[in-house]
């Protein structure tokens, strides 16, 4: 599965605004967060909102291991 990721500013009611939104077969499925030096988990990317799978609310240290756990909860759902 490829996901394709779009840029975007979000607004999250804090310093936390850089975001990605996440696509899969021309769905949106996820909004990424980039948490900001007001968390301990600073460069994190936060799962800010899941569309068809289980939010879970994570966090996730890089984009590849985002990508990665949000296609194996596509795949675990048949999409």
């Amino acid at each position: 599965m490829i996901l394709k990721l779009e840029p975007v500013l979000v607004q999250t009611g804090s310093d936390d605004e850089e975001g990605l939104l996440v696509f899969a077969d021309g769905r949106l499925v996820a909004v990424l967060v980039r948490l900001s030096t007001q968390h301990e988990e600073a460069g994190y990317w936060f799962l800010e909102a899941a569309f068809g799978m289980r939010d879970r609310h994570r966090t996730f240290p890089d984009l590849e291991i985002a990508q990665k756990w949000i296609s194996g909860e596509l795949t675990a759902l048949g999409r």
